[in-house]
C-alpha cells in the first residue's frame, strides 16, 4: 500500500516511471496499473485486497475463469492496450482471486493452461462479418457444387512481391550480439502471379518484372493458365483493382464458357490459402538471403517456385480450412 501511494505521489511530482520503478523495486507495468486504479476509484483503488483464505494456487474453476478472461482480451478486462503482458496477468490474478504469483512464474502458469507466447496480428476493423459468413455458408457450397457439375478446377489466386532488399526473420545469436545480414538496399521487387488448385494441388505461376501489375499482365497470366488445361476453371480472387477493372470484366465475359469468377469478401486474406504458400516460399527460400543483383533475386524466386510446383501434397495441405468445412 505504501509503495502504491509513493508511486502516485511521485507521478504527481513528475518523476518518470523508470526512476519510480527502480526506487520502489517494482516493474513499470505495476505503476501504470496502480495509476489506472487510482484514476478510476481514487484512494480505494490503491487498497490491496487481503487474501481470502483460499489456497495459494488457483482452483480449477478459477483457472477456467482466468482462461476466459485472457481469451477475451485485456481491453474487455479493463486494461489499456490489446496485448497481455505478464505483470498485467499477475495483477489480474491477485485482484480477482486474491492469489499472489511471482511475475516470473506467470509464463509457466499460462503454458500449463494451454497458452503460448506469440506475436499478435492485425485484423482490419472494417471486415464485413455478414459477407464473410455468407461466403462460408452460401458461396463456398455453391462453388463446390458447380465444380462437381462442370468437373471444374477451383483455383485460388493472388500475387506476391519478393523484395531485393531482403527480409529478416528470427535466428539464434549470442546475447548482446545482434546478427547482421547484408542487403543491397535497392527498393525493387520481383512480382509473381499465382494460382493453386483445390483438388489437385497444382501450382500455376508467372513472374513479372516490368513495372506494376495491371489488368493487361493479369489477363496474359490467366490466358496462359487456360491454355494449360481443358477443364473449366472456377477462379477465386480478391478485390484488387486490376482484378475487377472494366478490362477484366470484358475478358471474363469473353471467357465465360471456360471461366467462372468469384470474388472473396473484402479484407479476408485468411480465406485465401495461396497466402500461406507465399509465406512458406519466403520463409524457406528468401528470408535472411542476400541478393546483390535483381537477377540473383529473380533466379532464386524462380527456383523456389519450381520447387513448390513439385510439392502437390504440401500445396493441398494449405486447404485444410476448406476441407474441414466440407467435412462439417
Amino acid at each position: 500500500m505504501a509503495k502504491r501511494i509513493m508511486a502516485i505521489l511521485a507521478i504527481g511530482d513528475g518523476v518518470i516511471y523508470s526512476v519510480i520503478a527502480t526506487t520502489l523495486n517494482v516493474c513499470e507495468e505495476s505503476i501504470r496499473l496502480w495509476l489506472n486504479a487510482f484514476l478510476l476509484k481514487g484512494v480505494q483503488g490503491l487498497k490491496a485486497k487481503k487474501p481470502s483464505g483460499k489456497p495459494p494456487k488457483l482452483t480449477k474453476s478459477q483457472k477456467k475463469e482466468l482462461d476466459k478472461i485472457i481469451t477475451e482480451g485485456p481491453i474487455k478486462a479493463g486494461f489499456p492496450g490489446a496485448c497481455w503482458r505478464s505483470p498485467m496477468i499477475q495483477y489480474l490474478i491477485y485482484e480477482r482471486f486474491g492469489v499472489q504469483y511471482s511475475v516470473h512464474y506467470i509464463s509457466q502458469l499460462l503454458k500449463n493452461m494451454g497458452f503460448s507466447y506469440q506475436k499478435a496480428k492485425f485484423v482490419a476493423d472494417h471486415k464485413d462479418p455478414e459477407k464473410r459468413k455468407k461466403w462460408l455458408e452460401e458461396k463456398w457450397p455453391e462453388i463446390t457444387k458447380l465444380a462437381e457439375e462442370k468437373n471444374a478446377c477451383i483455383l485460388f489466386g493472388d500475387e506476391s512481391s519478393f523484395p531485393q532488399w531482403g527480409s529478416l526473420t528470427y535466428t539464434w545469436a549470442k546475447k548482446g550480439q545482434q546478427p547482421v545480414v547484408q542487403t543491397s538496399g535497392i527498393r525493387k521487387g520481383y512480382k509473381v502471379f499465382g494460382l493453386i488448385d483445390y483438388f489437385s494441388g497444382r501450382f500455376f505461376c508467372k513472374g513479372h518484372d516490368k513495372g506494376r501489375l495491371n489488368s493487361e499482365s493479369y489477363e496474359a497470366f490467366l490466358t496462359e493458365v487456360l491454355s494449360k488445361t481443358r477443364r473449366h476453371i472456377i477462379l477465386i480472387q480478391d478485390g484488387a483493382s486490376y482484378h475487377t477493372s472494366k478490362a477484366m470484366k470484358n475478358f471474363f465475359d469473353r471467357k465465360a464458357y471456360r471461366l467462372t469468377v468469384y470474388d472473396l469478401p473484402s479484407y479476408s486474406p485468411d480465406y485465401n490459402p495461396i497466402e500461406k504458400l507465399w509465406k512458406k516460399i519466403k520463409q524457406k527460400e528468401i528470408h535472411l538471403q542476400y541478393f546483390p543483383t535483381f537477377d540473383s533475386l529473380k533466379n532464386k524466386v524462380q527456383e523456389a517456385l519450381l520447387h513448390f510446383q513439385d510439392l502437390k501434397n504440401e500445396v493441398l495441405s494449405l486447404f485444410g480450412f476448406y476441407k474441414n468445412l466440407a467435412v462439417e
